[in-house]
């Protein structure tokens, strides 16, 4: 059995961080995300409606944060959001990720393992 992916049971990104990208990936520009869910920022960035100002939650997030979430837009997300990772996701740590968490009282994220009891290996002398 797969472990599920720990992005949908968190959301705390989506609702922490403000998700500004250019505005060349918004439909009307030939890119994905659609535009009636972003605000103009400045000349060339927008960002989703909702993570403009704190307190933040973007528009296009669905559930209860820390429970269980969902994009209601995610086929067509910024590249902000594609390239945010969970912590560990490729084994690397994200500090961010924990800084969102947190936020939400969410602990953070641990390596793959990290959680596992460590037996001592068969006939290792144990003092």
């Amino acid at each position: 059995m797969s472990e599920q992916n720990p992005c949908m049971s968190c959301g705390a990104c989506c609702g922490y961080f403000r998700v500004s990208f250019f505005w060349g990936e918004c439909q009307s520009a030939g890119g994905l995300v659609p535009d009636d869910l972003v605000v103009q920022i400045n000349p060339s960035r927008v960002a989703m409606i909702g993570t403009d100002a704190k307190p933040c939650r973007c528009v296009s997030l669905g559930g209860e944060i820390g429970t269980q979430v969902a994009c209601s837009i995610y086929q067509n997300r910024s590249s902000t959001c594609r390239e945010f990772e969970a912590s560990w996701e490729n084994g690397e740590h994200n500090p961010s990720c924990d800084e969102a968490r947190a936020a939400y009282g969410l602990p953070p994220l641990t390596p793959p393992g990290a959680n596992e009891p460590h037996w001592p290996e068969e006939g290792a002398e144990v003092a």
